[in-house]
Protein backbone atom coordinates (compact mmCIF):
# COMPACT_ATOMS: atom_id res chain seq x y z
CA UNK A 1 0.00 0.00 0.00
CA UNK A 2 1.20 3.42 -1.08
CA UNK A 3 2.19 5.37 1.78
CA UNK A 4 -0.01 8.86 2.65
CA UNK A 5 2.01 11.65 1.51
CA UNK A 6 2.59 15.65 2.55
CA UNK A 7 3.64 17.38 -0.71
CA UNK A 8 5.88 20.21 0.16
CA UNK A 9 5.76 22.83 -2.45
CA UNK A 10 8.92 24.76 -3.35
CA UNK A 11 9.24 27.87 -3.87
CA UNK A 12 12.73 28.85 -4.07
CA UNK A 13 13.59 27.97 -0.49
CA UNK A 14 16.66 27.24 1.05
CA UNK A 15 15.03 24.78 3.58
CA UNK A 16 12.76 23.48 1.10
CA UNK A 17 14.45 19.86 1.59
CA UNK A 18 14.59 20.74 5.41
CA UNK A 19 10.79 20.43 5.30
CA UNK A 20 10.59 17.55 3.44
CA UNK A 21 13.27 15.90 5.78
CA UNK A 22 11.20 16.93 9.30
CA UNK A 23 8.08 15.56 7.84
CA UNK A 24 9.97 12.53 7.22
CA UNK A 25 11.22 12.36 10.39
CA UNK A 26 7.72 12.19 12.19
CA UNK A 27 7.18 9.15 10.52
CA UNK A 28 5.54 10.58 6.99
CA UNK A 29 6.28 10.63 3.64
CA UNK A 30 7.16 14.08 2.61
CA UNK A 31 8.13 14.72 -0.89
CA UNK A 32 9.18 18.05 -3.03
CA UNK A 33 6.60 19.47 -5.84
CA UNK A 34 6.58 22.05 -8.23
CA UNK A 35 4.20 25.15 -7.34
CA UNK A 36 2.09 24.62 -9.98
CA UNK A 37 1.64 21.12 -9.15
CA UNK A 38 -2.06 19.49 -10.18
CA UNK A 39 -4.69 18.28 -7.74
CA UNK A 40 -4.60 15.03 -10.19
CA UNK A 41 -0.67 14.61 -9.36
CA UNK A 42 -1.50 15.32 -5.42
CA UNK A 43 -4.33 12.89 -6.22
CA UNK A 44 -1.63 10.10 -7.68
CA UNK A 45 0.66 11.07 -4.63
CA UNK A 46 -1.82 9.82 -2.18
CA UNK A 47 -1.59 13.63 -0.93
CA UNK A 48 -3.24 13.76 2.68
CA UNK A 49 -1.74 17.55 3.05
CA UNK A 50 0.17 20.31 1.45
CA UNK A 51 2.91 22.74 3.20
CA UNK A 52 3.65 25.82 1.09
CA UNK A 53 7.59 27.14 1.76
CA UNK A 54 9.11 29.90 2.06
CA UNK A 55 11.16 31.80 -0.75
CA UNK A 56 13.10 34.94 -1.49
CA UNK A 57 10.59 36.45 -3.98
CA UNK A 58 7.48 38.78 -3.14
CA UNK A 59 4.14 37.80 -3.84
CA UNK A 60 3.33 40.86 -6.39
CA UNK A 61 6.59 40.39 -8.21
CA UNK A 62 5.67 39.61 -11.79
CA UNK A 63 7.14 36.40 -12.07
CA UNK A 64 6.65 35.82 -8.71
CA UNK A 65 5.81 31.95 -7.66
CA UNK A 66 2.20 30.76 -6.91
CA UNK A 67 0.74 27.55 -6.39
CA UNK A 68 -2.76 26.55 -8.61
CA UNK A 69 -5.92 28.31 -7.10
CA UNK A 70 -7.99 24.98 -7.85
CA UNK A 71 -5.47 23.69 -4.45
CA UNK A 72 -7.37 25.69 -2.11
CA UNK A 73 -10.61 23.42 -3.53
CA UNK A 74 -9.33 19.87 -2.74
CA UNK A 75 -10.16 20.50 0.81
CA UNK A 76 -6.50 18.98 1.66
CA UNK A 77 -5.30 20.69 4.93
CA UNK A 78 -2.58 23.53 4.33
CA UNK A 79 0.04 25.20 6.00
CA UNK A 80 1.92 28.14 4.92
CA UNK A 81 5.61 29.08 5.62
CA UNK A 82 6.55 32.83 5.85
CA UNK A 83 6.46 33.49 1.87
CA UNK A 84 3.71 30.09 1.55
CA UNK A 85 1.51 32.06 4.12
CA UNK A 86 1.97 35.16 2.16
CA UNK A 87 1.01 33.45 -1.25
CA UNK A 88 -2.12 31.97 0.42
CA UNK A 89 -3.38 35.02 2.24
CA UNK A 90 -2.86 36.93 -1.10
CA UNK A 91 -4.26 34.48 -3.52
CA UNK A 92 -7.37 34.36 -0.98
CA UNK A 93 -7.98 37.84 -0.49
CA UNK A 94 -5.27 39.28 1.97
CA UNK A 95 -3.11 42.07 1.90
CA UNK A 96 0.67 41.63 2.20
CA UNK A 97 3.13 44.11 2.35
CA UNK A 98 6.74 45.47 3.53
CA UNK A 99 7.28 44.95 7.51
CA UNK A 100 8.59 47.78 8.74
CA UNK A 101 11.20 46.09 10.08
CA UNK A 102 13.24 43.26 8.46
CA UNK A 103 12.52 40.40 11.27
CA UNK A 104 15.74 37.76 10.67
CA UNK A 105 16.92 35.71 13.66
CA UNK A 106 15.16 34.71 16.83
CA UNK A 107 11.95 36.30 17.79
CA UNK A 108 9.62 35.10 20.54
CA UNK A 109 5.87 34.28 19.95
CA UNK A 110 3.38 34.86 21.90
CA UNK A 111 0.05 32.85 21.78
CA UNK A 112 -3.20 34.28 22.14
CA UNK A 113 -5.86 31.61 21.01
CA UNK A 114 -5.79 28.10 21.64
CA UNK A 115 -5.59 26.01 18.21
CA UNK A 116 -4.95 22.13 17.30
CA UNK A 117 -1.66 23.45 15.11
CA UNK A 118 -0.37 25.24 18.84
CA UNK A 119 -1.24 22.30 20.70
CA UNK A 120 1.59 21.65 23.30
CA UNK A 121 3.68 24.82 22.18
CA UNK A 122 4.54 26.77 24.80
CA UNK A 123 3.98 30.88 25.03
CA UNK A 124 5.91 32.49 24.92
CA UNK A 125 8.53 30.70 22.97
CA UNK A 126 11.88 31.73 20.43
CA UNK A 127 10.82 30.93 16.37
CA UNK A 128 13.44 31.70 14.27
CA UNK A 129 12.50 34.28 11.12
CA UNK A 130 13.67 35.52 7.73
CA UNK A 131 10.96 38.13 6.32
CA UNK A 132 10.80 41.44 5.05
CA UNK A 133 7.20 41.08 3.62
CA UNK A 134 4.76 40.29 5.61
CA UNK A 135 0.72 39.52 5.73
CA UNK A 136 -0.99 43.00 6.97
CA UNK A 137 -4.44 41.65 6.33
CA UNK A 138 -6.13 38.28 6.20
CA UNK A 139 -9.17 37.57 4.32
CA UNK A 140 -12.65 36.80 5.88
CA UNK A 141 -12.65 33.31 7.53
CA UNK A 142 -8.80 33.84 8.64
CA UNK A 143 -8.05 34.65 12.40
CA UNK A 144 -4.90 36.08 14.14
CA UNK A 145 -3.92 33.33 16.74
CA UNK A 146 -0.07 34.18 17.58
CA UNK A 147 1.90 37.14 16.94
CA UNK A 148 5.72 38.45 17.58
CA UNK A 149 6.42 41.93 18.47
CA UNK A 150 6.94 43.21 14.79
CA UNK A 151 4.53 41.02 13.57
CA UNK A 152 0.88 40.38 14.62
CA UNK A 153 -0.27 37.90 12.37
CA UNK A 154 2.88 35.52 12.82
CA UNK A 155 0.30 32.09 12.90
CA UNK A 156 -3.31 32.51 11.10
CA UNK A 157 -5.97 30.32 11.25
CA UNK A 158 -9.18 29.34 8.72
CA UNK A 159 -12.14 29.03 11.07
CA UNK A 160 -14.23 26.92 8.71
CA UNK A 161 -11.14 25.06 6.51
CA UNK A 162 -8.36 23.22 7.53
CA UNK A 163 -5.68 26.28 6.33
CA UNK A 164 -2.98 27.45 8.63
CA UNK A 165 0.07 29.68 8.08
CA UNK A 166 3.12 30.82 10.19
CA UNK A 167 5.41 33.98 9.50
CA UNK A 168 8.46 32.07 11.30
CA UNK A 169 10.49 28.78 10.02
CA UNK A 170 9.37 26.06 12.49
CA UNK A 171 11.61 23.64 10.19
CA UNK A 172 14.94 25.14 11.76
CA UNK A 173 16.32 24.30 14.89
CA UNK A 174 16.63 28.12 15.87
CA UNK A 175 12.46 27.36 16.43
CA UNK A 176 12.90 24.81 19.61
CA UNK A 177 9.21 23.92 19.24
CA UNK A 178 8.86 24.00 15.54
CA UNK A 179 8.56 19.73 15.28
CA UNK A 180 5.85 19.95 17.76
CA UNK A 181 4.21 22.43 15.03
CA UNK A 182 4.49 20.19 12.45
CA UNK A 183 3.72 17.31 14.37
CA UNK A 184 0.76 18.84 15.05
CA UNK A 185 0.05 19.53 11.54
CA UNK A 186 0.81 16.04 10.48
CA UNK A 187 -1.84 14.39 13.26
CA UNK A 188 -4.16 16.82 14.19
CA UNK A 189 -5.23 18.10 11.29
CA UNK A 190 -3.70 15.65 8.05
CA UNK A 191 -4.61 12.90 10.50
CA UNK A 192 -1.80 11.14 9.24
CA UNK A 193 -1.10 7.52 10.39
CA UNK A 194 2.46 7.68 10.83
CA UNK A 195 2.84 4.67 8.22
CA UNK A 196 6.11 5.74 6.99
CA UNK A 197 8.55 3.62 8.97
CA UNK A 198 11.47 1.72 7.59
CA UNK A 199 9.78 -2.21 7.32
CA UNK A 200 6.94 -0.16 5.06
CA UNK A 201 9.32 1.28 3.22
CA UNK A 202 11.41 -1.47 2.18
CA UNK A 203 7.91 -3.29 1.69
CA UNK A 204 7.01 -0.69 -1.19
CA UNK A 205 10.10 -0.93 -2.38
CA UNK A 206 10.28 -4.76 -2.87
CA UNK A 207 6.85 -4.46 -4.53
CA UNK A 208 7.92 -1.77 -6.41
CA UNK A 209 10.85 -3.84 -8.00
CA UNK A 210 8.74 -7.12 -8.49
CA UNK A 211 6.23 -5.43 -10.62
CA UNK A 212 9.15 -3.58 -12.54
CA UNK A 213 11.64 -6.57 -13.53
CA UNK A 214 11.01 -9.91 -15.24
CA UNK A 215 11.12 -13.06 -13.41
CA UNK A 216 13.60 -14.25 -15.96
CA UNK A 217 16.14 -11.55 -16.32
CA UNK A 218 18.88 -11.01 -14.92
CA UNK A 219 20.07 -7.31 -13.38
CA UNK A 220 23.20 -5.34 -13.39
CA UNK A 221 24.26 -3.77 -10.35
CA UNK A 222 27.39 -1.36 -10.29
CA UNK A 223 28.71 -1.75 -6.63
CA UNK A 224 31.57 0.71 -5.26
CA UNK A 225 31.36 -0.26 -2.07
CA UNK A 226 29.70 2.94 -0.76
CA UNK A 227 26.36 2.91 1.09
CA UNK A 228 24.16 3.94 -1.84
CA UNK A 229 25.08 1.18 -4.05
CA UNK A 230 25.35 -1.25 -1.17
CA UNK A 231 22.06 -1.09 -0.24
CA UNK A 232 20.68 -1.09 -3.54
CA UNK A 233 22.55 -4.41 -4.44
CA UNK A 234 21.27 -6.01 -0.75
CA UNK A 235 17.37 -4.90 -2.24
CA UNK A 236 17.92 -6.20 -5.62
CA UNK A 237 19.15 -9.36 -4.20
CA UNK A 238 15.95 -10.11 -2.03
CA UNK A 239 13.89 -9.75 -5.26
CA UNK A 240 16.70 -11.62 -8.05
CA UNK A 241 18.41 -13.97 -6.09
CA UNK A 242 21.17 -15.36 -8.40
CA UNK A 243 19.54 -13.42 -10.82
CA UNK A 244 21.75 -10.14 -10.01
CA UNK A 245 25.39 -9.76 -10.93
CA UNK A 246 27.37 -6.66 -9.43
CA UNK A 247 30.07 -5.00 -10.98
CA UNK A 248 32.92 -3.73 -9.39
CA UNK A 249 35.82 -1.59 -11.47
CA UNK A 250 38.64 -1.66 -9.01
CA UNK A 251 40.45 1.78 -10.59
CA UNK A 252 43.36 1.76 -8.01
CA UNK A 253 42.33 4.67 -6.52
CA UNK A 254 40.52 2.81 -3.32
CA UNK A 255 41.52 3.54 0.14
CA UNK A 256 43.05 0.55 2.00
CA UNK A 257 41.17 -2.68 2.22
CA UNK A 258 38.54 -1.65 0.17
CA UNK A 259 38.16 -4.13 -2.72
CA UNK A 260 38.08 -6.66 0.55
CA UNK A 261 35.44 -5.10 2.11
CA UNK A 262 33.37 -5.19 -1.07
CA UNK A 263 34.68 -8.84 -1.49
CA UNK A 264 33.77 -9.59 2.13
CA UNK A 265 30.49 -8.29 2.45
CA UNK A 266 28.48 -9.69 -0.93
CA UNK A 267 30.79 -12.65 -1.69
CA UNK A 268 30.56 -14.16 1.84
CA UNK A 269 27.74 -12.44 3.35
CA UNK A 270 25.01 -11.93 1.13
CA UNK A 271 26.38 -14.70 -1.27
CA UNK A 272 26.18 -12.18 -4.41
CA UNK A 273 27.73 -13.07 -7.95
CA UNK A 274 30.26 -10.12 -7.55
CA UNK A 275 32.53 -9.26 -10.86
CA UNK A 276 35.66 -7.81 -9.81
CA UNK A 277 37.32 -5.96 -12.63
CA UNK A 278 41.43 -5.18 -12.29
CA UNK A 279 41.59 -1.91 -14.08
CA UNK A 280 44.44 -0.15 -11.50
CA UNK A 281 46.80 0.32 -14.21
CA UNK A 282 44.86 0.84 -17.16
CA UNK A 283 43.31 4.20 -14.35
CA UNK A 284 46.78 4.81 -13.50
CA UNK A 285 48.19 4.91 -17.10
CA UNK A 286 45.62 7.41 -18.57
CA UNK A 287 46.23 9.81 -15.17
CA UNK A 288 50.06 10.38 -15.92
CA UNK A 289 51.40 13.46 -16.60
CA UNK A 290 47.69 14.43 -15.25
CA UNK A 291 46.89 17.86 -12.73
CA UNK A 292 44.34 19.53 -13.73
CA UNK A 293 41.41 18.40 -10.88
CA UNK A 294 38.49 18.74 -14.12
CA UNK A 295 40.42 17.05 -16.29
CA UNK A 296 41.18 14.13 -13.90
CA UNK A 297 37.68 13.82 -13.07
CA UNK A 298 36.46 13.32 -16.48
CA UNK A 299 39.28 10.70 -17.56
CA UNK A 300 38.14 8.64 -14.95
CA UNK A 301 35.19 8.65 -15.51
CA UNK A 302 35.34 8.14 -19.11
CA UNK A 303 37.73 5.13 -18.67
CA UNK A 304 35.07 3.86 -15.95
CA UNK A 305 32.28 4.09 -18.47
CA UNK A 306 33.99 1.79 -20.61
CA UNK A 307 35.52 -0.90 -18.37
CA UNK A 308 31.60 -1.08 -16.91
CA UNK A 309 30.10 -1.54 -20.43
CA UNK A 310 32.95 -3.82 -22.01
CA UNK A 311 31.92 -6.32 -18.34
CA UNK A 312 28.43 -5.38 -18.64
CA UNK A 313 27.83 -7.05 -22.55
CA UNK A 314 29.76 -9.98 -21.35
CA UNK A 315 26.58 -10.78 -18.80
CA UNK A 316 24.19 -13.24 -20.65
CA UNK A 317 19.91 -12.29 -20.40
CA UNK A 318 20.86 -8.83 -18.43
CA UNK A 319 18.01 -6.36 -19.39
CA UNK A 320 18.39 -4.28 -16.38
CA UNK A 321 21.09 -1.60 -14.59
CA UNK A 322 20.27 -0.66 -11.29
CA UNK A 323 21.92 2.56 -9.49
CA UNK A 324 21.45 4.04 -5.57
CA UNK A 325 20.07 7.37 -7.06
CA UNK A 326 19.00 9.27 -3.84
CA UNK A 327 16.29 11.69 -3.69
CA UNK A 328 18.43 15.02 -3.53
CA UNK A 329 20.27 13.48 -6.80
CA UNK A 330 16.02 13.64 -8.39
CA UNK A 331 15.57 17.00 -7.07
CA UNK A 332 18.57 18.42 -8.13
CA UNK A 333 18.56 16.69 -11.69
CA UNK A 334 15.62 18.56 -12.23
CA UNK A 335 13.93 14.45 -12.64
CA UNK A 336 11.32 14.96 -9.63
CA UNK A 337 8.28 17.15 -8.89
CA UNK A 338 9.88 19.93 -7.66
CA UNK A 339 10.48 20.68 -11.29
CA UNK A 340 13.63 22.07 -12.81
CA UNK A 341 17.43 22.28 -10.90
CA UNK A 342 21.12 22.15 -11.42
CA UNK A 343 21.98 18.77 -13.03
CA UNK A 344 23.81 16.02 -11.61
CA UNK A 345 27.48 16.22 -10.54
CA UNK A 346 28.84 12.57 -11.72
CA UNK A 347 32.09 11.01 -11.51
CA UNK A 348 32.42 7.47 -12.01
CA UNK A 349 29.14 6.09 -11.44
CA UNK A 350 26.29 4.30 -12.28
CA UNK A 351 24.21 7.29 -13.13
CA UNK A 352 27.65 8.63 -15.42
CA UNK A 353 26.79 5.34 -17.88
CA UNK A 354 25.15 6.23 -21.30
CA UNK A 355 21.96 5.75 -22.28
CA UNK A 356 23.17 3.61 -25.63
CA UNK A 357 23.21 0.39 -22.96
CA UNK A 358 19.97 0.02 -23.76
CA UNK A 359 19.53 -1.19 -20.20
CA UNK A 360 16.28 -0.37 -18.33
CA UNK A 361 17.30 1.80 -15.33
CA UNK A 362 15.94 0.82 -11.63
CA UNK A 363 16.67 3.08 -8.83
CA UNK A 364 15.20 1.74 -5.93
CA UNK A 365 16.19 4.37 -3.60
CA UNK A 366 15.30 7.55 -5.73
CA UNK A 367 12.51 8.24 -3.26
CA UNK A 368 14.64 8.38 0.17
CA UNK A 369 17.53 10.67 1.34
CA UNK A 370 20.65 9.16 2.69
CA UNK A 371 20.04 8.73 6.47
CA UNK A 372 16.58 6.93 5.46
CA UNK A 373 19.03 4.68 2.90
CA UNK A 374 21.28 3.91 6.33
CA UNK A 375 18.17 2.96 8.46
CA UNK A 376 16.93 0.67 5.28
CA UNK A 377 20.57 -0.80 5.69
CA UNK A 378 20.22 -1.45 9.38
CA UNK A 379 16.91 -3.87 8.50
CA UNK A 380 18.50 -5.67 5.40
CA UNK A 381 21.34 -6.30 7.99
CA UNK A 382 24.16 -4.65 6.22
CA UNK A 383 27.16 -4.12 7.95
CA UNK A 384 28.16 -1.27 10.19
CA UNK A 385 31.43 -0.85 8.73
CA UNK A 386 29.44 -0.64 5.56
CA UNK A 387 26.56 1.48 6.22
CA UNK A 388 28.48 4.02 8.44
CA UNK A 389 31.53 4.79 6.73
CA UNK A 390 32.86 8.27 5.86
CA UNK A 391 31.72 9.67 2.32
CA UNK A 392 34.40 8.75 -0.38
CA UNK A 393 34.50 10.74 -3.42
CA UNK A 394 33.54 9.07 -7.17
CA UNK A 395 37.15 9.65 -8.18
CA UNK A 396 38.57 8.15 -5.31
CA UNK A 397 42.04 9.54 -4.03
CA UNK A 398 42.71 10.90 -7.15
CA UNK A 399 41.05 14.14 -5.81
CA UNK A 400 43.02 14.04 -2.44
CA UNK A 401 46.95 14.04 -4.24
CA UNK A 402 46.86 16.85 -5.02
CA UNK A 403 49.07 17.29 -8.64
CA UNK A 404 50.22 13.96 -10.78
CA UNK A 405 48.68 10.80 -9.20
CA UNK A 406 51.22 8.20 -9.16
CA UNK A 407 51.67 4.77 -7.89
CA UNK A 408 54.21 6.18 -5.13
CA UNK A 409 52.03 8.61 -4.49
CA UNK A 410 49.15 6.25 -4.04
CA UNK A 411 50.41 3.75 -1.45
CA UNK A 412 51.36 6.77 0.78
CA UNK A 413 48.08 8.62 1.03
CA UNK A 414 47.25 5.15 1.59
CA UNK A 415 49.46 4.57 4.52
CA UNK A 416 48.73 7.72 5.64
CA UNK A 417 45.02 6.97 5.36
CA UNK A 418 45.40 4.03 7.66
CA UNK A 419 46.84 5.20 10.65
CA UNK A 420 44.48 8.01 10.53
CA UNK A 421 41.59 6.21 10.36
CA UNK A 422 42.56 3.40 13.05
CA UNK A 423 43.94 6.36 15.46
CA UNK A 424 40.47 7.72 15.09
CA UNK A 425 38.55 5.07 15.37
CA UNK A 426 40.58 4.03 18.66
CA UNK A 427 39.78 6.96 20.07
CA UNK A 428 36.07 6.89 19.83
CA UNK A 429 35.99 9.57 17.10
CA UNK A 430 34.87 7.80 14.31
CA UNK A 431 31.13 8.06 14.69
CA UNK A 432 31.53 11.81 15.77
CA UNK A 433 32.79 12.79 12.42
CA UNK A 434 30.98 13.30 9.40
CA UNK A 435 34.23 12.96 6.78
CA UNK A 436 37.97 12.16 8.05
CA UNK A 437 40.77 12.22 5.19
CA UNK A 438 44.05 12.95 4.21
CA UNK A 439 45.45 15.33 1.03
CA UNK A 440 48.82 14.88 -0.42
CA UNK A 441 50.05 18.37 -1.26
CA UNK A 442 53.34 18.16 -3.64
CA UNK A 443 54.81 20.89 -1.41
CA UNK A 444 58.54 20.18 -0.44
CA UNK A 445 59.57 21.78 2.80
CA UNK A 446 62.59 21.96 5.03
CA UNK A 447 62.69 19.50 7.83
CA UNK A 448 65.30 17.42 9.86
CA UNK A 449 65.00 13.87 10.56
CA UNK A 450 68.01 12.09 12.19
CA UNK A 451 70.22 14.84 12.56
CA UNK A 452 69.89 15.54 8.63
CA UNK A 453 68.00 17.99 6.66
CA UNK A 454 64.83 16.75 4.85
CA UNK A 455 63.81 18.44 1.85
CA UNK A 456 63.93 16.18 -1.42
CA UNK A 457 61.03 13.94 -1.91
CA UNK A 458 59.15 14.55 1.27
CA UNK A 459 55.53 15.74 1.20
CA UNK A 460 53.04 17.92 3.19
CA UNK A 461 49.90 15.92 4.62
CA UNK A 462 47.36 17.75 5.05
CA UNK A 463 44.53 15.91 7.70
CA UNK A 464 40.39 17.69 7.00
CA UNK A 465 38.32 16.51 9.51
CA UNK A 466 34.65 18.16 9.33
CA UNK A 467 31.34 17.59 11.11
CA UNK A 468 27.99 18.07 8.74
CA UNK A 469 24.65 16.87 8.81
CA UNK A 470 23.54 17.24 5.48
CA UNK A 471 27.54 18.16 3.65
CA UNK A 472 25.66 21.59 2.22
CA UNK A 473 27.61 23.64 4.75
CA UNK A 474 30.67 21.54 7.00
CA UNK A 475 32.72 22.90 9.95
CA UNK A 476 36.04 21.65 11.14
CA UNK A 477 36.06 19.19 13.77
CA UNK A 478 37.77 20.79 17.19
CA UNK A 479 39.89 17.51 17.47
CA UNK A 480 41.55 16.74 20.63
CA UNK A 481 44.82 18.19 20.45
CA UNK A 482 46.69 14.52 21.96
CA UNK A 483 44.85 12.67 19.24
CA UNK A 484 46.30 15.30 16.60
CA UNK A 485 49.58 15.14 18.26
CA UNK A 486 49.61 11.54 18.13
CA UNK A 487 48.59 10.84 14.47
CA UNK A 488 51.62 13.32 13.36
CA UNK A 489 53.98 11.96 15.41
CA UNK A 490 52.82 8.23 13.60
CA UNK A 491 52.72 9.83 10.37
CA UNK A 492 56.24 11.15 10.33
CA UNK A 493 57.79 7.87 11.63
CA UNK A 494 56.05 5.44 10.34
CA UNK A 495 55.86 6.90 6.53
CA UNK A 496 59.07 7.57 4.54
CA UNK A 497 58.19 10.70 2.42
CA UNK A 498 56.02 13.13 4.73
CA UNK A 499 58.15 15.80 7.10
CA UNK A 500 55.24 17.76 7.91
CA UNK A 501 51.67 17.49 9.18
CA UNK A 502 49.20 20.13 9.12
CA UNK A 503 45.36 20.20 10.14
CA UNK A 504 42.95 22.13 7.83
CA UNK A 505 40.77 24.67 9.96
CA UNK A 506 38.38 26.12 6.94
CA UNK A 507 34.56 25.55 7.51
CA UNK A 508 32.09 25.02 3.87
CA UNK A 509 31.36 27.90 3.30
CA UNK A 510 33.69 29.43 1.87
CA UNK A 511 36.56 26.75 1.61
CA UNK A 512 34.68 23.21 -0.46
CA UNK A 513 35.05 19.62 2.20
CA UNK A 514 37.16 18.00 -0.41
CA UNK A 515 40.60 19.99 -1.93
CA UNK A 516 39.54 19.11 -5.71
Amino acid sequence: MKPQTIAVLDFGSQYAQLIARRVRDLRVHGVLCAPDVSPDELRRLHTVGIILSGGPASVYAEDAPRCRADLFQTGLPMLGICYGLQVMCAMLGGNVGAGRLHEYGRSELTIDKPNPLLEGVPSPTPVWMSHGDMVSAVSEGFEPIARTKTCPLAVVAHTGKPLFGVQFHPEVTHTPHGTRLLRNFLYNVCRCDGGWTVGRVVDNILEDIRNQVDNDARIICGLSGGVDSSVTAALLHRVAGDRLVCICVDNGLMRQGEIELVRKTFTDHFRIDLRVVDAGERFLSALTGVTNPRTKRQIIGREFIEVFKAEAKAIDGAKYLAQGTLYPDVIESGHGHAGEAAEIKLHHNVGGLPKELGFELIEPLRDLFKDEVRRVGEHLGLPYEILWRHPFPGPGLAVRIIGEITAARLELLRRIDTIVLDEIVAEGWYPKIAQAFVVLLPVRTVGVMGDEQSYEDQHVAVLRFVESSDFMTADWVHLDHELLGRISTRVMNEVAGVNRVVYDISSKPPSTIEWE
